[in-house]
C-alpha cells in the first residue's frame, strides 16, 4: 500500500491497536516493577499497602534496602567489574576481528566470519558448560603434567569474563565491521601520500571514523556482560555477579528489594542509552 494513500478506518483503528499492545507487552511489566519497588509490604506484588522508601534506605527493622545491602552492593560491584574487563577485551578483539575480515585477504576467510558467529546460535547454558568443562580438564591436565595450579580456569571470575567474551566479542565485531565496511579508503590513501606514517594515519583518520562503532560497540557489550545469566550460572565461584545473587534471593523468598534493583538498573541504563544519544554540542567556528 502507498503510504500517501488514505487508509480504510479498520486499518487505522487496527495500527493503533497493535502498537497500544506491543508496547503494554513491552514495558506494563517494568511499570508494575517500578511501581512496587516503593509498596510498603513484606513482599512484591499487590495489593498495594503504601508508599515507603524502605526498600531503597531502609536498614533496620527487618527491612534492608539496596543501598544498605552489603552482599548485594559487592555483587553489584562485582557485575560492573566482570563486564568492564568483558567490554574491554570484546572491543580490542572485535576491532582486530573487523580489519583481519575487511582489510585481509586469505584462503578461508568467508568460513572464518562464519565461524565467528557460531557463539550466538549456541544457547548460553550449553557455552557455559562447554567452556566449564574443557578449562576444568585443561586445569587439571595442567596440575597432573606439570605441577600448575592454574586457578584462573577454575570457576570463578576470571573464567566468568572468559565465557561470556567467548560469545560478546561476535556482537562487537559485527558492530565495528559494518561501520569499516562504510570508511573510505581513499582517505588513507591521500595521507599515505603526503607522507603520513601507518600509526598516524590510524589515530588521526581511522579511529576517530570508527569512534561512534566503538562506543556502541562497547555500551552494548557492557549492558550484556552485565545482564547475562545463563552462561555466568555455569562458571560463578564465591563471589556471585548480580544476576546470580538475584536469583539466588529469589529462590530464598523475594522482597521488594530486589523490585528496587530492578528500578536502580532501569534508571542507570535509561541515563547511558540517553548519554550515548545526545549529540555533541558544536564547536564553533
Amino acid at each position: 500500500m502507498i503510504a500517501s494513500l488514505p487508509r480504510p478506518t479498520w486499518l487505522r483503528a487496527g495500527t493503533v491497536a497493535y502498537c497500544i499492545a506491543f508496547f503494554a507487552f513491552l514495558f506494563l511489566p517494568l511499570l508494575v516493577v517500578a511501581i512496587f519497588a516503593f509498596n510498603d509490604a513484606p513482599y512484591p506484588a499487590p495489593p498495594w499497602h503504601g508508599f515507603t522508601l524502605d526498600w531503597f534506605f531502609g536498614s533496620g527493622g527487618g527491612r534492608v534496602g539496596l543501598f544498605s545491602d552489603k552482599p548485594l552492593l559487592a555483587s553489584l560491584w562485582t557485575s560492573v567489574v566482570v563486564a568492564a574487563w568483558v567490554t574491554l577485551l570484546s572491543v580490542v578483539v572485535g576491532t582486530t576481528n573487523a580489519f583481519l575480515i575487511e582489510r585481509s585477504r586469505f584462503p578461508g576467510k568467508q568460513a572464518l566470519s562464519l565461524l565467528m558467529l557460531a557463539p550466538l546460535v549456541i544457547p548460553g547454558v550449553i557455552l557455559g558448560i562447554s567452556i566449564l568443562a574443557f578449562a576444568s580438564r585443561l586445569a587439571q591436565f595442567a596440575d597432573d603434567a606439570w605441577g600448575l595450579e592454574l586457578d584462573f580456569l577454575r570457576p570463578g571470575l576470571p573464567l566468568v569474563v572468559i565465557g561470556q567474551f567467548s560469545y560478546i566479542v561476535s556482537i562487537a565485531s559485527l558492530i565495528i565491521t559494518a561501520r569499516l565496511k562504510r570508511f573510505d579508503l581513499t582517505l588513507e590513501d591521500a595521507a599515505y601520500n603526503l607522507g603520513a606514517t601507518r600509526v598516524a594515519v590510524f589515530m588521526t583518520i581511522t579511529l576517530p571514523s570508527l569512534k561512534p562503532a566503538l562506543i556502541g560497540a562497547a555500551a552494548i557489550s557492557f549492558l550484556m556482560s552485565f545482564e547475562n545469566f545463563n552462561t555466568t550460572l555455569m562458571l560463578v565461584g564465591s563471589d556471585s555477579p548480580l544476576t546470580v545473587m538475584m536469583y539466588g534471593r529469589m529462590r530464598e523468598g523475594a522482597t521488594p528489594v530486589l523490585n528496587a534493583v530492578s528500578l536502580f538498573l532501569m534508571v542507570a541504563s535509561a541515563a547511558l542509552a540517553l548519554t550515548l544519544m545526545r549529540k555533541p554540542a558544536e564547536r564553533p567556528n
